[in-house]
């Protein structure tokens, strides 16, 4: 009997991991892990490289708040624009809602900012304090030299790591050049430090202490998927079918002789996990669909010769042995809603009118005749 837990109990089975454990990832590696990389890089270089590009003597993406004009490469928008600005949230929401629908929380575990900086701050720490047995164990290990500057090492990568983030965050409304330049040279202005501090801060704060906390208790998207998901929708599962009942064996044990089902019982799933749940419980609102476990299971299920995909993307109605079905109504108008709100927002900006206005100030030429203005040379 399949043990994957109804999208409908997601919130009321769902059980935050203790506070007092500290959540400490194992490294891993695996197709899903390079899928995320790749991801990764690319959101970076765009994130990072785009500040720095010119676009017809001008910065190309510029959010100019003085000037009250938004460059976006050769396009400038003003505030009469911004009801452009209501077509891209609703871009935004319907996309995310096709996503959900389609393939469950797949924006939190590849392209969220908040997980996207994690996973680079789990780096970080990897990096400074090594892998998790290690980092367990300098946690509770007593202060000391070499403790001090492993923790120093991994501060000060997380802390340039914000630094460089919040600079180039501040460069999307100031031009970038000339903010490097003057906070090179100490002659920035009190407020653009103190948005770069900001953001410093909240970089630091977001990746580096709270991590899974801002997805279990700030982010409302894990609370509300449970409306979005449905029977057909491709989520991360483990096949209860065939994994249980679990428990430890011989390399060469066959499952079946053991009366054991292909499930070690090895907690690599639950170790690689950043939110530290267990998917074997079933989908839960902490799960971010990163396929971190997919990856850990598939690596063990190598190790040991059975088949991949114990833990994998399946429906619920698949994994009871029936057909998904992609053609479905609520998905098909997501779509066609999405479709539709793609169309009109490029129609808007096609088609609004653009005026250009060049004024020339002119002398007020006071107690001169007009006949006589145009004979004198200074009004």
């Amino acid at each position: 009997m399949s043990r994957l837990i109804s999208v409908k109990q997601i919130e009321s089975t769902s059980k935050v991991p203790e506070a007092e454990h500290k959540i400490q990832p194992r490294s891993f590696s695996g197709f899903y892990r390079r899928v995320r990389i790749t991801g990764g890089v690319v959101l970076f270089a765009l994130y990072f490289g785009v500040a720095w590009l010119d676009w017809g003597g001008r910065q190309a993406v510029l959010w100019d708040l003085s000037a009250k004009k938004f460059h976006i490469f050769s396009a400038t928008f003003w505030p009469e624009d911004l009801v452009l600005l209501s077509g891209i949230l609703l871009i935004c929401a319907f996309g995310l809602f096709f996503l959900t629908v389609l393939a469950g929380r797949v924006w939190c575990g590849y392209a969220c900012p908040q997980s996207v900086w994690t996973w680079v701050f789990l780096w970080a720490e990897r990096v400074a304090e090594g892998d998790r047995s290690k980092r367990i164990k300098l946690d509770a290990a007593p202060l000391s030299v070499k403790k001090i500057v492993r923790r120093g090492s991994k501060h000060g990568l997380w802390l340039l790591i914000s630094l460089l983030t919040a600079i180039t965050f501040v460069g999307y409304f100031t031009p970038i050049r000339d903010l490097v330049g003057d906070l090179f040279t100490l002659e920035a202005s009190g407020w653009a430090l103190f948005w770069v501090l900001f953001f410093t801060a909240a970089t630091y704060l977001n990746a580096g202490w709270l991590r899974e906390k801002v997805c279990f208790h700030m982010c409302p998207y894990g609370r509300f998927q449970s409306s979005m998901v449905d029977a057909d929708s491709v989520v991360i599962s483990y096949d209860a079918e065939r994994g249980e009942p679990r428990g430890s064996r011989r390399k060469d044990a066959v499952p079946a002789s053991a009366e054991l089902g292909d499930c070690i019982d090895c907690q690599q799933c639950v170790q690689v996990c950043p939110t530290g749940i267990d998917i074997r419980d079933g989908l839960q609102m902490e799960c971010i669909g990163c396929a971190a476990c997919i990856d850990a299971c598939d690596s063990i299920m190598d190790k040991m010769g059975y088949a991949r995909g114990l833990v994998r993307y399946v429906s619920e109605r698949e994994l009871g042995g029936g057909t998904a079905n992609l053609f479905r109504p609520r998905l098909l108008g997501y779509f066609a809603f999405l479709v539709l709100m793609i169309a009109l927002f490029a129609w808007g900006v096609a088609s609004r009118l653009l005026i250009t206005l060049d004024v020339e100030r002119d002398r007020v030429c006071i107690g001169i005749p007009m006949r006589e203005r145009s004979k004198t040379a200074i009004c």
